[in-house]
């Protein structure tokens, strides 16, 4: 996966918003703290930084930052009383049968299984998504998280039965080959094809909180990055 550069969306004395690309994590690796983070590389240029809240290394989009402890607090009581407007854009397989539906379903995250379990002695989790597009074998949604579980879109969607697109941990993994789907495809090209995607497709694409010194209403929203672009680019030629 190639990474790209992170990039300030907005920045003030109280916060700064990042658009993260994939392929960073929020936080340094607990083993490698050499690997690419958010947390490590804004220290380095602004010093003091707190965490507010986390992306999959894999997804990418906009996460907010506290440059202070005041700021920290009061932006950590608006995430727990679910005051933060949090919406993800998803490539998931399949077609789920409703256009507009919740998941509520309690999730756990396992340490045995590395991974996040539906399970009944859980925390309470809601997962609200709708069909922006739909394909043959996939669809576009457009997600809002309700609560802020570990993995949980993608545990929600596998529950289910719709993985997000290239998801290794709670899918198939596949990465999308356009030879795959395509009938004319050039195949002497094919030994050299790279995926359009290989990253899980999951992008926070609106982020919306009062601002933790003036109560302003900030609203941000950054477009797909490229290789989500590009597989929604395929897929409506491929169905046309």
């Amino acid at each position: 996966m190639k990474k790209s550069r992170w990039s300030i969306i907005h920045e003030d004395d109280d916060i700064i918003v990042i658009n993260k690309p994939a392929g960073w994590l929020t936080l340094p690796d607990r083993f490698d703290p050499n690997k690419e983070n958010l947390l490590k590389s804004l220290e380095s240029y602004r010093g003091e930084i707190f965490v507010n809240h986390r992306l999959d290394r894999e997804t990418s989009g906009l996460i907010v930052f506290s440059k202070n402890a005041e700021s920290h607090k009061n932006l950590q009581d608006q995430f727990e009383q679910g005051e933060v407007d949090k919406h993800y854009l998803a490539i998931v397989l399949g077609i789920p049968p409703l256009e507009v539906g919740q998941i509520d379903l309690k999730l756990k995250y396992s340490n045995g299984h590395k991974r996040t379990l539906v399970d009944d002695s859980g925390k309470p989790s809601l997962t609200k998504f709708r069909i922006l597009n739909a394909w043959d074998m996939f669809s576009l949604l457009e997600v809002k998280i309700m609560t802020g579980r570990t993995h949980q879109i993608r545990a929600h969607m596998k529950a289910i039965g719709h993985p997000l697109m290239c998801d290794e941990l709670y899918g198939d993994g596949v990465p999308f080959l356009l030879s795959r789907f395509k009938r004319k495809y050039n195949r002497d090209q094919e030994q050299h094809e790279r995926p359009l995607l290989s990253r899980t497709a999951l992008h926070a694409f609106q982020l919306a909180f009062k601002h933790p010194s003036t109560g302003e209403d900030m609203h941000f929203e950054e477009d797909m990055p490229k290789d989500m672009r590009a597989v929604v680019y395929q897929l409506d030629k491929l169905s046309s």
